[in-house]
């Protein structure tokens, strides 16, 4: 299931991988991986609406995120935000993979960081079968996870999960909006239905081999191109190759290349909405944590991961300036 994990090429390496915990948690926290001492966060601006009254003055906190650009955004953004609340905040962000990030958190030297219901219920919690309904699975995942020292607050209507996707003009051509709508083309017109997707996508259960026997969907193997994810929105965008191709849903080259995202009817695919993991003793030190991170959390949706990762993985902007621009945007800072 979804770990979160890319490398550094913008979203390039999706993060459905569970890199290994390899006592490795202790030395990602002293070996630099985003973990370098003395990193504060300056502030350059004054506080907005989240910051009234410096309700985090001479309070020590750590940030981390994972090393992809839309953890990358959600930990500025957490950064950001807690220094406008009076915080001393260390940028512990860019930890290389899910597992990193997570053991920073419930050791205490992070106090805060973004994850995904998904990753938290299958991955850390160790449970084989998603919950369909997004708000019982975020229920489920903090109930259990308290036992380890974490406290999930609510979570976002960000859902970073696979999709399938196409150009427009096949779309319309095909009368696709569903995947359902696929199903009963490949009945009708196998050969309209080429598909371009990752080599680990198409083995997985939750992947393309769940998808397909979920839908009833019966392809030859022909009708299946394996591919880096980067050449993927370019084939679906094109339309040559393959007619349908396997995308993430907060991905910022949706938007940019215009593709049409179907609607998985039969909610196959897990849902990994995003949400803040605070340790549960920095929480109880500083209960003005809470109304802070939520008042942020309410605000962040999918079609915002959007716009916010294009900027950084299509305009190559920073993910720091990309943040702080968002938290402008909303008053929740200001210059």
């Amino acid at each position: 299931m979804r770990n979160r994990n890319r490398n550094g090429n913008g979203n390039t390496t999706r993060p459905r991988r569970v890199a290994a915990a390899s006592a490795v948690a202790g030395a990602l926290l002293l070996s630099g991986c985003g973990l370098q001492s003395g990193n504060v966060v300056v502030q350059d601006f004054e506080p907005g609406s989240i910051g009234q009254g410096r309700p985090l003055e001479g309070v020590r906190l750590g940030v981390t995120s994972k090393e992809f650009s839309e953890q990358l955004i959600l930990g500025q953004i957490l950064a950001l935000s807690l220094t406008a609340a009076g915080a001393e905040v260390s940028d512990l962000t860019n930890i290389q993979g899910s597992m990193g990030s997570r053991e920073a958190v419930k050791s205490g030297t992070a106090a805060v960081g973004y994850e995904y219901t998904g990753t938290g219920w299958i991955n850390f919690l160790g449970h084989t079968e998603p919950i369909a309904d997004p708000q019982k699975q975020w229920k489920a995942v903090r109930d259990e996870d308290l036992r380890n020292g974490l406290t999930w607050l609510p979570q976002s209507t960000l859902n970073n999960t696979y999709a399938m996707a196409l150009n427009q003009a096949n779309a319309r051509k095909y009368g696709l909006r569903t995947l359902s709508d696929v199903a009963e083309l490949a009945k009708r017109n196998p050969a309209a239905v080429t598909l371009c997707v990752e080599n680990e996508f198409a083995v997985r259960g939750d992947g393309l081999r769940g998808m397909l026997a979920a839908y009833g969907v019966e392809l030859p193997a022909a009708n299946i191109k394996k591919m880096q994810t980067g050449l993927i929105y370019t084939e679906a965008a094109q339309g040559r190759t393959c007619t349908l191709g396997e995308v993430y849903t907060t991905d910022g080259r949706i938007g940019s290349m215009n593709l049409a995202v179907l609607k998985d009817d039969k909610r196959f695919f897990p849902n990994y909405n995003v949400a803040p993991v605070v340790n549960s003793q920095s929480l109880k030190r500083h209960p003005q944590l809470e109304p802070i991170l939520n008042k942020i959390t309410a605000e962040l949706d999918t079609r915002t991961a959007q716009r916010l990762n294009a900027k950084v993985d299509v305009e190559g902007q920073e993910p720091r300036d990309v943040a702080k621009e968002w938290l402008l945007e909303k008053g929740f800072i200001k210059e």
